[in-house]
């Protein structure tokens, strides 16, 4: 038997190590300089937080999510789950881990399949924290569909030119590079026919229309850019991987992003319950506490399960992405995370929310952050529908449908099998009696 259900000590002390550290220096930033994560560092920020990177450095926790050829450590995904889950906790903890999302799956892609002079201008800088960058792939009419992409990029010499939109590009307004996914072979199925290419946003052409914001920011000063790229000229030399690659790198790009976000937002979540447990055990109406009250037992008991049996499942999907070493083996599996997620984080935001009254529901309390963050993991890297359409046909590729009129399972076919099994016993009972 090789069911463990532990951490092993060494690394057990580096995760108490960050629990702490993000609990005392990261969260506090969060209050300080919130939404400023993805600006690039200088004065006082820049003062604050390098130091705080140093440390990470120094624990050996730094861009833990590449090889130690990049600089990681190449812990595996389930190392990586478990210090996601703290790092969940707080805005700037990726910053100053060195692992934020899109930057890691960007990172990561680029590692797989860039150049050595691609990996020089656009990979060390991203994994040193100096940059940022923006993955630009879905677009206005389209949403993450590719078969629907008309952004094209066209030959022209030793040059690409790049034409179309793009939609919620999240990061453009302070990235450094973009990563953008164009139709170059429109006349082969979408899956074989477009291109990934890496284009600085100084690039002349690149016009940033606005920067949608999310609910709650003030328009036009979101994150998430509406791009339009009028005649984009790139050198050959942008194009990541080779022609018509663009779907494969997508998809190695995802895979391990989703257990991340995953347990990020199991962190999150256990802050909620965390939360509501404090509320309900400090809070008392009609003469006696919540903690007292059915009804929120029932919220805490519920939230409880819920997290728990979520957490224990990405866990183990982690466990197998380590195990097979192949995002296709595990595919119905990383699907299933994804599916779960938003609702997970929204039911326990929720409960918490009502658990504090009217307080739950102002900006002086994270639940409707929260809440709206849930949304937000429903169609991000792929609308929660589609997820479950693609657990349904892996989960039906083992089974088959039966020949006869009746399910395997109908009760009068097998009791009649049944008693073929023991018909010679059965005639013996008949014949004592």
């Amino acid at each position: 038997m090789a069911w463990d259900f532990e951490t092993d000590p060494e690394y057990q002390r580096k995760l108490d190590w960050a629990d702490e550290f993000v609990r005392e220096e990261v969260e506090p930033l969060d209050l300080v300089w919130e939404h400023e994560q993805f600006v690039p560092l200088e004065g006082a920020r820049r003062a604050a937080i390098e130091p705080l990177k140093k440390q990470v450095r120094e624990q050996g926790l730094w861009a833990t999510h590449l090889g130690p050829d990049l600089g990681g450590q190449g812990y595996g995904q389930l190392k990586l789950a478990l210090l996601n889950e703290i790092l969940g906790r707080s805005s700037w903890a990726p910053i100053v881990f060195g692992c934020q999302a899109p930057d890691t799956g960007n990172a990561e892609i680029i590692a797989h399949y860039g150049t050595a002079e691609q990996k020089r201008r656009y990979l060390q800088p991203l994994l040193e924290g100096e940059l940022f960058s923006s993955y630009s792939m879905t677009e206005p009419q389209a949403g993450a569909d590719p078969t629907r992409f008309t952004t094209r990029a066209t030959r022209d010499g030793d040059d690409w030119i790049i034409n179309g939109w793009k939609f919620f590009s999240s990061n453009a307004k302070t990235a450094a590079f973009l990563i953008v996914m164009a139709v170059t072979n429109p006349d082969v199925s979408p899956y074989q026919g477009m291109s990934m290419f890496l284009v600085p946003t100084d690039t002349p052409g690149i016009d940033i229309v606005r920067n949608v914001g999310l609910y709650g920011e003030p328009l036009d000063g979101g994150s998430h850019a509406l791009i339009h790229y009028d005649n984009v000229r790139v050198p050959a030399e942008a194009l990541l991987g080779g022609e018509g690659q663009a779907f494969v790198i997508a998809q190695t790009r995802l895979g391990g992003g989703r257990i991340h976000h995953a347990m990020r937002t199991i962190g999150l979540a256990q802050q909620a319950v965390d939360m509501m447990c404090e509320r309900a055990l400090s809070r008392e109406t009609a003469g006696s506490r919540l903690a007292d009250k059915q009804f929120v037992q029932g919220y805490i008991a519920d939230s409880y399960a819920q997290l728990a049996q979520f957490r224990l499942f990405v866990l183990n999907t982690a466990w197998k992405i380590d195990k097979y070493n192949d995002y296709k083996k595990v595919r119905k599996d990383i699907a299933t995370a994804k599916i779960i997620m938003p609702t997970v984080l929204h039911d326990i935001a929720w409960r918490a929310m009502q658990v504090h009254g009217a307080l739950g529901t102002t900006n002086e309390m994270p639940f409707f952050r929260m809440i709206h963050g849930a949304g937000v993991m429903g169609l991000a890297d792929g609308p929660t529908e589609v997820h479950k359409g693609t657990v349904a046909k892996q989960v039906l590729r083992d089974y088959q449908p039966t020949d006869g009129m009746w399910p395997t399972q109908w009760i009068p076919a097998k009791q009649q099998a049944a008693r073929a099994k023991f018909a010679e016993f059965l005639e013996h009972e008949a014949g004592n009696l």
